[in-house]
């Protein structure tokens, strides 16, 4: 997953601190997301796949296609 979230920021040319913004988080708080040592809540997970227009399962990995379904 971790992975996956900071392709899908760097595709599209924008910074932690973009997506901190969308999430109502700190830099820090979701640089620790990427990274893996912080696990993303619920509701961070929706708004992620609706602002990347993806599923939740791209996102944590449990399928390779990214297209919404």
């Amino acid at each position: 997953m971790n992975l996956r979230i900071r392709n899908l920021r760097e595709d599209k040319d924008l910074k932690q601190k973009d997506i901190a913004k969308l999430l109502n988080c700190t830099q820090q708080t979701y640089s620790r997301y990427e990274t893996g040592e912080n696990n993303i809540d619920i509701h961070s997970l929706i708004k992620l796949a609706d602002f990347y227009n993806t599923s939740i399962d791209y996102i944590v990995g449990r399928t390779n296609n990214p297209k919404r379904i």
